[in-house]
C-alpha cells in the first residue's frame, strides 16, 4: 500500500525528523485541548534512534503487513486488550477490536479519547486497569 511505501520512503530519507514529527499523532497533541510534552517527545526520538536504520525500514512490513492471526490464537492466558479510541497511528478497528476477537477469552478496554501513546497520556488510567486484571 502507498501509505507504507511513504513510510518507508521518510524513514529512508529523514528517519530523525519522522520520529520527531511522528510525536504529534502518536501522543495526540494535534487535538484542541493536548498539551504537548517536551520530555515524552524527546525520549520517544532518543529511543527511535537507537534502532537501527534496516531494523526501522524493515519494521514497516512487520508491523503493518504481516499477519498474526494465528499467532494471536494461541494465546492461552487472561489478556487484556487497551486502545484508545482516539488512535490516530492505528485505528481501533484494525487493531484493538480485531485482536480482542482473536484471542479466546480477552477483554478489550477501550480508552476514551485516548492516542495511540496512552501509556504515556493516561498512565494512572492504564495502571488501574492492569492491576485490576492481575488481581483477579
Amino acid at each position: 500500500m502507498e501509505v507504507f511505501d511513504d513510510i518507508r520512503k521518510m524513514t529512508a530519507e529523514d528517519r530523525s525528523g519522522a520520529f520527531l514529527d511522528t510525536t504529534t499523532p502518536f501522543f495526540g497533541w494535534n487535538r484542541e485541548s493536548a498539551k504537548v510534552n517536551e520530555g515524552i517527545k524527546l525520549d520517544f526520538w532518543r529511543l527511535g534512534m537507537m534502532g537501527s536504520n534496516r531494523g526501522e525500514y524493515d519494521f514497516v512490513h512487520e508491523f503493518f503487513e504481516v499477519d498474526y492471526t494465528e499467532d494471536l490464537k494461541t494465546i492461552g492466558k487472561p489478556t487484556l486488550v487497551m486502545h484508545g479510541d482516539d488512535d490516530q497511528i492505528v485505528p481501533i478497528a484494525a487493531a484493538g477490536e480485531k485482536t480482542a476477537k482473536i484471542v479466546a477469552g480477552a477483554e478489550l478496554k477501550v480508552c476514551t479519547g485516548a492516542p495511540h501513546g496512552l501509556y504515556q497520556t493516561i498512565a494512572d488510567r492504564i495502571n488501574a486497569d492492569r492491576l485490576a486484571v492481575i488481581e483477579t
